[in-house]
């Protein structure tokens, strides 16, 4: 997948309030779905469906101790967006200093 397309992907993801709601709390550190579920307005059952949503984007991952899934936000899970910002803005400060260029010599 190239950056753009995990930047789209994780874009995507976080569109979703309670998906960024649910990233921040585990910026905090790594939950089971219970425990996160019981932080949120609803219930487990979709505390789930959100989780699948971010891990397919790379945004969290788990792992498995025992009978439960730990949940924690995914290392460099969001390197991508920081990439597509940096890109998109050194090209818009690229397209203003030439417009400035431009401007200057007429």
């Amino acid at each position: 997948m190239s950056n753009h397309s995990a930047a789209h992907a994780i874009l995507d993801a976080l569109g979703d309030p309670m998906r960024r709601s649910i990233t921040e709390t585990l910026g905090h550190g790594a939950l089971p779905v219970g425990e996160l579920a019981a932080q949120l307005p609803i219930g487990r059952p979709a505390v789930s469906k959100h989780l699948r949503v971010l891990e397919n984007a790379g945004v969290v991952e788990h792992t498995s101790i025992g009978t439960r899934n730990l949940y924690a936000l995914a290392p460099g899970g969001l390197a991508a967006v920081q990439v597509w910002l940096t890109e998109t803005w050194d090209d818009a400060l690229s397209s203003f200093a030439q417009h400035l260029e431009n401007g200057a010599s007429s």
